[in-house]
Parts: structure tokens; C-alpha cells; sequence
């Protein structure tokens, strides 16, 4: 999701301001969308994850068709610069050279 995000940021960057008020986080969420046609994040709700099978891990975004052109566009210029999913988990277990030698060799 955070890839999408940068992806529809990546050109002309907007400020997203996201929100989560409880078990009515989607049906906010998307309602917020339809009004201002503006993309909006949220947490899957107890129903979702109870009975429509959505993991905890899991977030839901609701956004135009415009958007999603838009969001995909900055993602392919993205991954040419080496932002690309999945991102690897570098950390203290391994040694975070290994992939910035390959995301960032030509700097």
C-alpha cells in the first residue's frame, strides 16, 4: 500500500491525510472517497476480518479509476529507480549492502 501511495505521489506530490475512527473505519473511509474523489485509506473493520475474510494485515483503499492509472504510472518509474515490491527486509539479521549495491549502484 505504501508503494501505491508513493506511486500516486511520484508526480505532482499531494498531502493524504488518512483517518480510522473505530468499526466504521471502511464505510467512512470509502464514503469520505465518493465525496471528495479523493483516495482514502483504511483498516480492515471487525465484519470485514470476521466474515469477508480480510486478513488483519491486510488495508483497503478506495480511489477513482484515475488515480489507479495515475498510481501505476509512478510506480513503474519507481521501480526504475529501485523501489520495487517486495521490499527486502534488511536489517540487523543481513547486511543492508547486499541490496543497496543493486537499487542504488549508478549513485
Amino acid at each position: 500500500m505504501i508503494i501505491l501511495i508513493n506511486g500516486l505521489q511520484y508526480t505532482g506530490y499531494k498531502k493524504f491525510e488518512w483517518g480510522v475512527v473505530g468499526e466504521t473505519a471502511c464505510a467512512d473511509s470509502w464514503g469520505r472517497a465518493l465525496k471528495t474523489g479523493e483516495p482514502s485509506l483504511s483498516l480492515p473493520c471487525y465484519a470485514e476480518r470476521r466474515y469477508g475474510g480480510v486478513p488483519d494485515e491486510e488495508m483497503l483503499m478506495a480511489l477513482k479509476p484515475s488515480h489507479l492509472a495515475k498510481a501505476i504510472e509512478g510506480m513503474k518509474a519507481l521501480a526504475k529507480n529501485g523501489l520495487r515490491y517486495p521490499i527486502p527486509p534488511y536489517g540487523i539479521q543481513s547486511d543492508v549492502r547486499a541490496g543497496m549495491g543493486v537499487s542504488y549502484a549508478k549513485k
